[in-house]
């Protein structure tokens, strides 16, 4: 019988986007590239950083490490390789991994070194809300990692995630160079364009973008809304409310807040409670009245 020891860890999970797409696709060539991205990337980048690979199963691969430093040292590192990897792919057939950091505790078995628990749990839930390429930490990594001067942290808010009872608050990993400094402050903000594109029941389209940088200079935020007098953002459909929702950023997380619209608001699918903000992230689907539309950064 194999025995159980618990220890602290910093673990990296991490995840391909769209692999069952891919695979249906190309299921040879995707075996293929994600194969050499273990050899090539994975491998080098955890062992340079300390780390160990504890294993792989089909798309997904874990991680541990012995500090939260480390950890996301080796996360960045991976992400910068896999940029070099997919440049020589077509861009159907490139690997898009999101990664998640978590620092908890783990069960180790020792007949194979094998981790287990919520720390590992935990680990994969954050990952699932990296972006594509992206990296995701919990907020006790944010609050023991200093990055170095490339990266910075963005807030992405809470997250009520599967099986875990309490809200889990992520922060981003982002490259500095695409953050910038407004005003006199030490605020900072992604220079990200998002749209909001979509259409009603009946097949109407609509869409609209919004610059997350000019929302720092409306702490009061932006209003969407049936009435283009009345609102920064409109959506002229006659089940959206003349004053429907209210876009603005909290930290550097975007969030949406219901106006006590008649025809309700939704983020995936969820209702948004009037005068409680959700946080809206790139991938949602926003419904206003009739109206759903997809969140993509553009």
């Amino acid at each position: 019988m194999s025995t159980m020891q618990r220890r602290l860890a910093a673990i990296v999970h991490a995840d391909l986007a769209g692999f069952t797409r891919m695979m249906e696709g190309a299921e040879t060539r995707t075996f293929r590239h994600l194969k050499a991205a273990q050899i090539d990337v994975w491998r080098p980048a955890i062992d340079s950083g300390g780390g160990r690979l504890v294993g792989t199963a089909g798309d997904a691969m874990l991680a541990e490490f012995a500090s939260a430093v480390s950890a996301v040292a080796a996360a960045i590192d991976i992400q910068e390789r896999m940029a070099g990897f997919n440049e020589k792919l077509d861009t159907s057939q490139q690997l898009q991994f999101r990664v998640g950091v978590h620092l908890g505790e783990v069960i180790i078995d020792e007949e194979d070194q094998n981790i287990f628990g919520d720390g590992v749990n935990l680990a994969a839930r954050i990952q699932a809300l990296a972006e594509p390429g992206g990296i995701a930490v919990s907020r006790v990594v944010r609050d023991l990692v200093e990055l170095k001067l490339d990266y910075a942290f963005a807030d992405g808010g809470e997250h009520q995630v599967k099986n875990v009872s309490r809200a889990v608050h992520i922060f981003h990993v982002r490259p500095s160079k695409n953050l910038v400094v407004v005003n006199t402050t030490t605020r900072m903000v992604p220079q990200i364009v998002l749209r909001f594109e979509g259409a009603d029941s009946g097949g109407r389209k609509c869409s609209f973008d919004v610059a997350l940088d000019r929302l720092v200079s409306r702490p009061e935020g932006m209003v969407v809304g049936r009435s283009s007098d009345q609102c920064e953002l409109a959506v002229p459909h006659p089940t959206v409310s003349r004053r429907h929702a209210r876009l603005f950023l909290a930290g550097e997380a975007l969030q949406i807040e219901d106006l006590g619209s008649t025809n309700g608001t939704a983020v995936n699918g969820a209702a948004v409670v009037a005068g409680t903000p959700v946080v809206l992230q790139a991938g949602n689907r926003l419904r206003v009245g009739d109206v759903e539309l997809l969140v993509r950064q553009i």
